[in-house]
């Protein structure tokens, strides 16, 4: 599946978004959007979509026949296959401790 960029090619926007918030909510977001070099419309929009997307993300539905879901629950029910790199990584003390 191919992922869909919230942005149209086109950068004209053609609809409006009026949203009412608290004096506090809007600092928090414009210090952000500075934060980033950004204006507070680009970020909201940016950070609205890129939210949007992972709520639809975590619902998605997937339909297989039969056979692929057997095929499936067999891949998830078989043991690991062995991964030198990965033994390493989690053999291997970390920086911290």
């Amino acid at each position: 599946m191919e992922a869909r960029s919230p942005q149209p090619t086109n950068r004209n926007r053609d609809v409006t978004i009026n949203i009412r918030v608290h004096q506090a909510q809007r600092d928090l977001i414009d210090s952000a959007a500075d934060a980033l070099g950004k204006s507070r419309s680009d970020f909201m929009l940016e950070t609205a979509c890129r939210e949007a997307e992972a709520v639809l993300l975590e619902r998605r539905l997937f339909i297989v026949d039969d056979d692929k879901f057997q095929q499936f629950l067999e891949l998830l029910d078989a043991p690991p296959s062995a991964n030198e790199n990965l033994r390493k990584l989690l053999s291997t003390k970390a920086p911290w401790d």
